[in-house]
């Protein structure tokens, strides 16, 4: 995409839903993490069926491992992998109480020692609890990328690195949101809802899913 067009983009999904966050429910920069550890393979959805019990009764690293490994488990047995994000959840804890004085780093290169966490997970702690303009690159925006030729890539790392460099102000800080929710409720995997878009009109993907019959597409204004 030009820039015109790449601005046009984002400043069409920023109207539509002016303040976007995180579906993930937490308390805390703590509570976020390990919310953000635990959606890996599972949905928002489950992950917050499960956490709600969770974190009313531990919302810190100390009060997460004096729950122990056994009830953080149990409390998570119906989100996939549990046993290993069980285990994880109680050793990021200790690590955070070993390394960084029981808070949670506001540095990838710091949150990426800690078990369970990865680029991504890294990358949605920062934007979402701390404000830093940072691209978590997951399947949605992996696809919205590479559909709309927003930022093409064969890996996630290369639409991370393509969002960092292409993505103007005013929109750097929320555009990881936007474009997740963009991914999850309009730009499907299997049958996007290209008739009901803000941005068809940008979009590269060819062939556009009719509207269901009975059905309008909002108007689309066309980019200066």
């Amino acid at each position: 995409m030009k820039r015109e067009q790449v601005f046009e983009f984002f400043r069409r999904l920023a109207e539509e839903n002016p303040s976007p966050t995180t579906e993930l429910e937490y308390q805390n920069p703590y509570t976020l993490l390990v919310a953000v550890v635990l959606s890996a393979q599972s949905t928002d959805v489950g992950v917050n069926l499960a956490t709600r019990g969770l974190f009313k009764r531990a919302s810190t690293p100390a009060q997460m491992i004096a729950l122990g490994e056994d009830d953080v488990r149990q409390a998570i047995k119906t989100i996939g992998l549990f046993n290993t994000k069980a285990k994880n959840v109680i050793a990021l804890s200790q690590a955070l109480i070993d390394n960084f004085g029981g808070e949670v780093p506001r540095t990838r290169e710091h949150l990426e020692t800690l078990p369970g966490v990865g680029r991504k997970t890294a990358n949605v702690v920062l934007n979402t609890a701390f404000g830093q303009e940072t691209f978590a690159v997951d399947s949605p925006i992996f696809r919205v990328g590479n559909r709309t030729g927003l930022a093409p890539g064969k890996t996630p790392l290369e639409v991370e690195l393509k969002l960092d460099k292409f993505t103007p102000q005013p929109f750097r800080r929320d555009a990881h949101h936007w474009l997740i929710l963009h991914g999850r409720y309009t730009c499907k995997a299997r049958k996007p809802e290209c008739w009901r878009c803000p941005v068809a009109d940008l979009c590269r993907y060819k062939p556009k899913t009719p509207a269901p019959k009975g059905s309008a597409p909002p108007p689309l204004e066309p980019v200066a």
